[in-house]
């Protein structure tokens, strides 16, 4: 499967960070599944699960499970060791290879960010040991806005630092919330299947 890029003259380009530009998924379903088994959580959390709330804040993960199964594990918790145990495993991250080849095809001929649902340290040492860093001056994460996806602040954020009216942009996505953000952004999108991984 190829990567295919609207043909409608874009202004600037958003990319997600987990699933789009750096094959980080499985590795976060494996960090989730240790977490919430160090929790005790009283509940299966399925692939299905996991890549339904792709994009989402992973406290906010946390709150949707705990509502779903009548649980009531802490989010700050389980967030903090869900990302300490991803953390040991980033060196092991790759570049989604295609994606990651037209981000360096474009970079220096138009304005680019990162719009991630991960805390920052975290997509800034994912796309270092990926060598991407040095594409991405803007890189917006939840802790910079009010609402994380579904919610179009991020989207709307990157476009305003690129200095891009939204219905210019393009977003590069894999998941549904991040999709969804981007539609109530103005934006159009390209769905990154994880085949295409």
């Amino acid at each position: 499967m190829s990567l295919e890029i609207p043909d409608y003259p874009f202004q600037g380009y958003i990319f997600d960070c987990d699933g789009t530009l750096v094959d980080s998924m499985p590795l976060h379903y494996v960090a989730w599944t240790e977490a919430l088994k160090r929790h005790e959580a009283p509940f299966v959390f399925t692939e299905d699960d996991f890549y339904g709330n792709a994009g989402m804040k992973e406290q906010d993960v946390v709150r949707w499970l705990n509502q779903r199964h009548g649980s009531d594990l802490d989010p700050v918790s389980v967030d903090e060791l869900k990302m300490k145990i991803f953390a040991r495993r980033i060196p092991e991250l790759q570049a989604i290879r295609q994606v990651a080849e037209f981000a360096r095809s474009i970079h220096g001929r138009f304005p680019m960010a990162v719009a991630s649902g991960s805390a920052e340290p975290t997509v800034r040492a994912s796309l270092e040991v990926t060598g991407l860093i040095g594409l991405f001056p803007i890189i917006i994460t939840p802790e910079r806005v009010k609402h994380g996806k579904p919610a179009p602040d991020m989207f709307l954020l990157a476009a305003e630092l690129m200095g891009v009216p939204p219905a210019e942009c393009l977003v590069l996505e894999d998941g549904n919330s991040g999709l969804q953000a981007a539609k109530a952004a103005g934006m159009q999108t390209v769905f990154i299947p994880r085949s295409l991984r």
